[in-house]
């Protein structure tokens, strides 16, 4: 995030990854990168939208996916086609309702561990036992520090696809306020948040709920399987999961906004590269009105879940966005090498920056390597033993990958970018001649934000 926050207030544009690849390193980085990142998110809008109606079976298990999955498209795509300030004042209430569960669980959390359940004082007893790394495919028990490790390393790879999203700072630089300043503050927040939302709440809920809880271990697709309300459950508490379950209804719902803008200024930003149909950079009220629509249609691959059989190609397609968050990281990581590199050949010194990230290249280098490395290990269940269809299944975004980006160099034949000629001004010299003017709140909860901060 820093290495992608330093590029970001230097040259902040629409859909910034893949300027910042093809300008910086080499076109075709740029398209297979782009195109792998759109797809991503345009996929998991028809993701979020089945997600949604799964969630209200809860309430309503008479009741059909499609249809839910068919209202909230609707209801979605429409609030994509009003003025990006209208998507901002949404993900605001969003978040503030996340917020406040996330609050609410840590002094819920704090209170049971401290005796308050029914299940008296609980401290570290779930770190003890059964302890605080479950063992995973190999053999060998709790004892095992093989098996421990092999757990370690899958739950590392899922929580690096949960963390997908932090980079959307830089898909919005183009449309944010004052992105010399903004940028930088969202940048250093991040961490602070990350370690404040995630990082608690997993702490707490690994004392509250021991990892061989059947509950958690049966899986499932509505409240009841989230550790949350198991944890609730243990502490004697009942009333938990129907408001648990409309909290993560507004987190899906919220999810699938974020798909759609994000996806639609990525495929602005292809199109501004020449990856892409120029008719996409066209707007109507400053909204990007053909990327809204042609990737909202994306979401109709919900309605895939209906059927059984539907399932197990929408499955497939999914997958494709499972790594391409990695890989998106590790071409920014990329990018950013090759950006310093630039700034070196220019005679431009990083201390003259708008935002300057902290211990580099060395922090680059160490994302890079970590990147590289669970790209290419995240299937490593599809080895023990050989499972051909789930190798395939985990690694076809990177298939893919290669097979957009050999195309690409095939066809178009572009060369690397040489440092002396790489384009940072286009976009760059704008936002210095800009002028901003501090916006005004319009709701209530805005003015008490601006007053806030």
């Amino acid at each position: 995030m820093v290495s992608l926050g330093e590029m970001c207030a230097f040259l902040p544009v629409t859909g910034a990854f893949t300027a910042y690849a093809s300008r910086f390193v080499d076109p075709s980085l740029g398209f297979s990168m782009g195109w792998i990142y759109w797809w991503a998110w345009a996929s998991c809008y028809a993701l979020e939208l089945t997600a949604s109606g799964i969630i209200i079976q809860y309430w309503r298990p008479d009741l059909s996916q499609a249809i839910f999955i068919g209202c909230f498209w609707i209801v979605i795509t429409a609030l994509n086609f009003l003025p990006v300030r209208f998507y901002g004042e949404i993900e605001f209430y969003f978040a503030l309702i996340k917020v406040i569960t996330v609050l609410g669980f840590m002094i819920f959390a704090i209170c049971i561990d401290a005796g308050a359940g029914q299940q008296g004082y609980l401290g570290f007893e779930t770190w003890r036992s059964p302890g605080a790394f479950a063992p995973y495919l190999v053999d060998g028990g709790r004892s095992t520090s093989l098996a421990k490790f092999v757990g370690f390393w899958s739950v590392l790879i899922q929580a690096g696809f949960s963390y997908s999203g932090t980079e959307l700072v830089a898909v919005a630089a183009g449309e944010t306020y004052n992105p010399r300043k903004t940028i930088p503050s969202a940048i250093r927040k991040t961490f602070f948040r990350i370690i404040f939302f995630f990082v608690f709440t997993i702490f707490f809920i690994g004392l509250l709920v021991p990892y061989d809880n059947e509950q958690l271990r049966a899986g499932g697709d509505d409240a009841t399987a989230s550790p949350l309300v198991i944890a609730a459950k243990l502490a004697g508490v009942k009333t938990l999961p129907g408001l648990i379950n409309a909290v993560l209804l507004c987190t899906v719902l919220s999810a699938a906004n974020s798909n759609v803008y994000s996806a639609s200024r990525i495929l602005v930003g292809l199109a501004g590269e020449g990856f892409a149909p120029k008719f996409f950079q066209l707007t109507k009220g400053d909204v990007p009105v053909y990327a809204v629509g042609f990737t909202s249609l994306f979401g109709l691959l919900g309605f895939m879940n209906v059927s059984s059989a539907g399932s197990v190609a929408f499955n497939w397609l999914i997958q494709i966005s499972g790594v391409a968050g990695f890989i998106a990281w590790a071409c920014i990581l990329v990018s950013h090498l090759a950006f310093m590199k630039i700034l070196e050949n220019r005679g431009i010194s990083r201390d003259t920056l708008p935002y300057k990230a902290m211990l580099q290249p060395w922090f680059t280098y160490y994302g890079l390597f970590f990147w590289v490395l669970i790209i290419f290990t995240q299937g490593f269940t599809a080895f023990i033993p050989w499972d051909t269809s789930a190798f395939f299944i985990a690694y076809i975004s990177l298939i893919l990958f290669a097979v957009l980006y050999i195309g690409h160099k095939a066809i178009v034949r572009p060369r690397f970018v040489r440092p002396s000629e790489a384009d940072i001004d286009s976009g760059r010299k704008e936002i210095d001649e800009a002028v901003f003017e501090e916006p005004v709140p319009t709701t209530f909860f805005g003015k008490f934000w601006s007053w806030l901060s």
